[in-house]
């Protein structure tokens, strides 16, 4: 059974930066689409940034491109999203998702294509 444990939300001001990591535990390859998704209230979940640990480009959201930095330990089974130049739009709850297939830009942020979830953690960004 996989599990996705994330970590590293909280509160900053904006401009301000976090990094969140999820560890992934119950695969038995080296290689899945790993990443990020975040939901407001009221809202529908969106992918943020997702990347491949088998290699590959990252896949990031207009809204954070350039901001968000997406990547994955060496240890292959965790994966960080450095977020920077927070803004207040960017608040919400964040969620690791995982599944074995390779990323692929047509469905990469598709809340359907992934079936392993973590619990969340919150990012509040106050102005």
């Amino acid at each position: 059974q996989v599990e996705l444990v994330e970590s590293g939300g909280g509160s900053v001001q904006a401009g301000g930066s976090l990094r969140l990591s999820c560890v992934a535990s119950g695969y038995s390859d080296r290689r899945y689409c790993m990443g990020w998704f975040r939901q407001v209230p009221g809202k529908e979940r969106e992918g943020v940034a997702m990347i491949y640990t088998g290699g590959g480009s990252p896949y990031y959201a207009d809204s954070v491109t350039g901001r968000f930095s997406i990547s994955q330990d060496d240890a292959w089974n965790s994966v960080h999203l450095q977020m920077s130049s927070l803004k207040s739009e960017d608040a919400a709850t964040y969620y690791c998702a995982a599944r074995r297939s390779k990323c692929d830009s047509g469905s990469w942020s598709i809340v359907t294509q992934f079936d392993s979830w973590g619990r969340g953690t919150q990012v509040a960004v106050s102005s």
